[in-house]
């Protein structure tokens, strides 16, 4: 009997662990990763933290060693698929090459959103979302002096706590009211505006760039409100976009994301779909989300592979992420969207270690916590098990943790 070929287009988190679960739910056919760096899956979160700040090498990044995928015969390709032909299911490469595959699995990730100021072009402008992206920023790190980060995001505000660790000023300049406005509430905003200004950074809100001044390398980062802040290195951080195209081009069915059930699997029975470029019904909210999370991409991975082995897990997972700058590391429970209520356990106006919980009808729906595993651990499980919280309880910093369980 013939042994069957499983493509995966794409060399990220949810690659990683979907090639993995496979040869562990039992596939014994070919397995092929197709990616387009030159590296196999690494780990991305530390980007813009501990391989920017030259503590980690790219090996020290990769998810797992060349070995491993030795042993467990995944080939890995460097390339780029072009196009998929459904009906003959066939890969189409940049280079003209043609590809087989009796199961495909699409782990596409997301690509940084680029802005299309004048200027933007210019030598030490620089974006943050691959190993190349980052080795740009390293280039300029001993010589910069003054970098600008344009956008108030945690990927923002991570490459400003790496750069301002190594000595550099930084001025953050952010379009909204407030820094993280998209991702959480102000008393997070505010802490972290706190922290960073403790830090010497300097933040700018509700600023709007009109363009990125230099001959030939920046020199400058000019505003609408007419004024201009020095820099000799730019770093853009104003969100992704998840790459669909290529499943669009197939007829997979799209919608900010590529869509997904349960179980990972796309319109097509013979194609599945994990990670950030990803849309699935989320249970815990009753709603149809896209994640950019190392969690999600892992977990889902797992559920793909199980599919293209013809076992049925569900995705049934609590959203969760984590950001780590300076002495602080927030990590996140669940999915603040829609709270009507913030209740704070913890100093979060001079300290830096609290959790925030977001509540949606006295129910608990998402936490917050800057250096508190335990409450972070407590979060997750009170959310997904969707335990009844009393508040005043909850901020009583006199009642220990695990009580509450």
């Amino acid at each position: 009997m013939k042994k069957l070929t499983a493509v995966i287009i794409g060399a990220s988190h949810a690659a990683a662990q979907l090639s993995t679960s496979l040869r562990q739910e039992g596939w014994d056919g070919d397995i092929i990763m197709i990616g387009d760096e030159p590296y196999l899956p690494y780990h991305r979160p530390p980007l813009s933290k501990t391989f920017l700040s030259g503590d980690k090498s790219a090996d020290d990044l990769l998810i797992r060693p060349a070995a491993f995928y030795e042993k467990n015969q995944i080939q890995f390709r460097q390339g780029r698929v072009i196009a998929i032909d459904r009906a003959r299911q066939i890969l189409q490469l940049s280079d003209g090459s043609e590809l087989a595959y009796d199961k495909l699995a699409l782990c596409l990730g997301a690509r940084v959103r680029k802005i299309t100021l004048p200027g933007s072009e210019l030598a030490g402008v620089h974006y943050v979302r691959n190993i190349a992206d980052v080795d740009g920023i390293k280039t300029h790190v001993g010589k910069a002096k003054q970098a600008v980060i344009i956008g108030g995001g945690y990927i923002g505000l991570e490459t400003a706590a790496a750069l301002r660790k190594q000595g550099i000023s930084v001025v953050v300049l952010e379009m909204a009211e407030r820094i993280l406005q998209r991702v959480t509430a102000p008393e997070l905003s505010e802490f972290y505006t706190r922290v960073h200004t403790e830090e010497g950074v300097i933040i700018h809100t509700g600023v709007s760039i009109i363009g990125i001044e230099g001959s030939t390398h920046v020199e400058s980062v000019s505003c609408a409100n007419g004024l201009t802040f020095p820099a000799d290195l730019v770093v853009i951080g104003v969100g992704v976009i998840p790459n669909v195209e290529l499943a669009e081009a197939a007829d997979i069915v799209v919608d900010n994301g590529i869509v997904v059930d349960m179980y990972c699997r796309t319109n097509d029975p013979n194609i599945v779909a994990a990670g950030d470029c990803t849309n699935h019904f989320n249970t815990h909210y009753n709603r149809r989300i896209r994640l950019e999370s190392v969690p999600n991409a892992s977990e889902q991975g797992k559920v793909a592979a199980a599919s293209l082995c013809g076992l049925s897990k569900e995705y049934k997972n609590l959203p969760w992420f984590w950001s780590d700058q300076y002495d602080l590391k927030l990590q996140i429970a669940g999915l603040s969207h829609g709270y009507d209520q913030v209740i704070i356990r913890g100093d979060i106006h001079t300290g830096r270690s609290f959790a925030a919980f977001y509540l949606h009808n006295g129910q608990l729906i998402a936490a917050d916590c800057v250096n508190r595993p335990q409450e972070f651990m407590l979060s997750k499980k009170m959310i997904a098990e969707k335990i009844a919280v009393d508040p005043a309880r909850l901020v009583d910093e006199s009642i220990p943790v695990k009580a509450f369980l």
